[in-house]
């Protein structure tokens, strides 16, 4: 199994998603060159989030999406888990005993959606997601 690198610094960026008066709104964590997990990037922009899911990459991310309707605003998070279509089929099979690794820091989220290619990943639909997990919507949706 892989290890965490600096764990500190990943709970730290996980604390600043979830943080309601920070701009950041994601972080992702990548495997490093010894395989071992570590913080990637932190950020506020879906499409640079988006731009860290490359081919052979594995990726965990934590995004946070704000839902709602005129009525009430809520922020929802979600586990986004990145299997790039070059990833060997090895790694893909660990990686589904290192995702509880990951949801030991990446502890409280609405959902978590595993993605294997690129044209899947859209804000829009997470945010879908996001929405349907929140329980009531009583406004019109605006």
């Amino acid at each position: 199994m892989a290890k965490m690198v600096d764990r500190d610094g990943i709970v730290e960026a996980y604390n600043d998603v979830r943080d309601d008066v920070s701009p950041t709104n994601w972080c992702c964590l990548k495997y490093d060159e010894s395989n071992n997990l570590a913080l990637d990037s932190k950020g506020e922009d879906f499409e640079e989030l988006k731009s860290k899911f490359g081919e052979d990459e594995r990726v965990y991310a934590f995004l946070r999406v704000q839902t709602g309707d005129e009525m009430s605003k809520r922020m929802k998070f979600a586990l986004l888990i990145w299997s790039g279509p070059g990833v060997s089929t090895m790694k893909k099979a660990k990686m589904s005993t290192e995702k509880a690794f990951v949801k030991q820091v990446f502890l409280n989220f609405a959902v978590e959606m595993l993605f294997e290619d690129i044209h899947e990943v859209k804000e829009d639909n997470i945010k879908e997601e996001c929405m349907k997990a929140g329980g009531a919507n009583y406004g019109t949706g605006k």
